[in-house]
């Protein structure tokens, strides 16, 4: 028997079909510069590229920031990079950006895409932490503020796709959802330490759920008789507890399951407390006339942040905010599905001065 050679890679895994289905087998998606090619082939379908992530809004983003060469800004969210790249173009020159991403796994490779595309090297300063930690960043980075920040509360597709990730039921893998997997509980855990009431009152509050006892109670029995350790696992039972029949509406029961997805994510990551936190910090980050863009995907976001920027307007801390949600277009939902439940607010800091009706608030009880 031959032995095998170290000096030569190892050959890529077989799988059926003419294409691959696993996250792994997807070796070309997950090479844009070795597959362009392929790449333009997975977009002009409307899917997203295995291992890479499309941002959404990019020019409604860059309208409401409005950014200028010389500015520093903030991603509080940096992902795969694709806002950032954006924002430090338009920055140039002599612009700055600063980063925020607590995924420990990514944050390597998008500092490293942003760093290839030559810009001076203090142009560009990230850091692995959750934006809970904005104000102690900028204290170091920018301690007279910034004029643009920009946070993208949405999951990238680098996580969503990852079955390793436990965050999507389309996928089997460990049921974990943990932006930073070497910090905190895991989602499997967390059904561990909760009781049914208690699980209830999460996917009511996280997610809006309608059946929240229902399901708590079935997700809780099952976790009794044999730990829910994997995404398919979890997904099965949530099936099951909504429904009697053998056959049952696949788009609903899905919908059902990405609701408590959603919600035990949130729980898992403290995803409403830290949003709380940067809320509070914005105003105190800012500079006179420097901007604000919050990109949510679900009621529980937007509601906070609608409310913090009209409290903030009430307050006279901003001088304008968004009067309307803004959305993708119906081009952009087309050719990128996962940009349909985008809402964009942004908020803009007073410049100095005095505000009229800052003085009486309750004209704005209605905006509350």
């Amino acid at each position: 028997m031959t032995e095998p050679d170290p000096e030569k890679p190892p050959r890529r895994e077989r799988y059926r079909g003419k294409n691959p289905r696993g996250f792994e087998q997807k070796y070309k998606e997950q090479q844009p510069e070795k597959y362009p090619l392929d790449i333009a082939k997975v977009l002009a379908g409307g899917r997203t590229p295995a291992g890479s992530h499309r941002p959404i809004m990019v020019r409604e983003i860059l309208e409401v920031l409005d950014p200028k060469p010389g500015d520093f800004a903030v991603d509080c969210t940096l992902g795969y990079g694709g806002h950032a790249t954006s924002l430090l173009s338009a920055i140039q020159p002599h612009g700055h950006l600063v980063g925020l991403d607590a995924d420990p796994i990514e944050l390597p490779k998008t500092e490293a895409r942003l760093r290839s595309l030559g810009y001076p090297d203090d142009s560009i300063a990230v850091h692995r932490t959750n934006f809970a930690s904005l104000s102690q960043i900028l204290a170091m980075e920018a301690p007279e503020g910034v004029q643009i920040i920009l946070a993208d509360l949405g999951l990238s597709s680098m996580q969503i796709d990852d079955p390793s990730r436990g965050f999507s039921f389309k996928t089997d893998g460990p049921l974990d959802m943990r932006m930073n997997p070497l910090r905190g509980r895991s989602a499997s855990k967390l059904l561990t330490a909760l009781e049914t009431e208690s699980l209830a009152l999460l996917l009511e509050i996280n997610s809006d759920e309608p059946k929240a006892m229902r399901i708590a109670k079935a997700i809780l029995d099952a976790h009794a008789r044999l730990p829910i350790d994997s995404t398919f696992k979890l997904a099965e039972v949530i099936r099951s507890s909504v429904t009697s029949q053998r056959q049952y509406d696949k788009d609903e029961s899905s919908d059902t399951v990405r609701r408590v997805f959603q919600a035990l994510r949130i729980e898992v990551n403290d995803e409403f407390s830290v949003l709380d936190a940067l809320l509070k910090q914005i105003p105190e980050c800012l500079v006179p006339g420097g901007r604000v863009a919050i990109m949510t995907f679900h009621s529980g976001e937007d509601r906070r942040v609608k409310h913090a920027f009209k409290q903030g307007l009430i307050n006279g801390m901003y001088a304008k905010i968004s009067e309307e949600i803004i959305r993708p277009s119906m081009q952009e939902q087309r050719a990128n599905p996962r940009s349909s439940s985008a809402k964009l607010r942004f908020a803009v800091k007073r410049d100095g001065g005095t505000i009229p009706g800052v003085a009486h608030p309750e004209q704005y009880g209605s905006l509350l």
